[in-house]
């Protein structure tokens, strides 16, 4: 499971990179920017989501050894 949260830690990381790089900043919410806005909002929420289920293994682990 740790190997597994990694990998898409660093997938996400990579998508997010992909994504700001194909937003305009002159006009960010029109086209392609805005699906890459998303993607970029969808991706971070991910990675929460990820950095979440970790913490929540360690907290498991700490209170069974108790």
């Amino acid at each position: 499971m740790k190997i597994f949260t990694y990998i898409v830690i660093v997938l996400a990381v990579l998508l997010i990179g992909l994504n700001v790089s194909q937003i305009d900043t002159s006009n960010p919410l029109e086209g392609n920017s805005s699906v890459a806005l998303i993607g970029v909002v969808a991706t971070l929420c991910a990675v929460i989501l990820i950095v979440i289920l970790k913490m929540s293994k360690t907290i498991e682990e700490k209170t069974k050894n108790l």
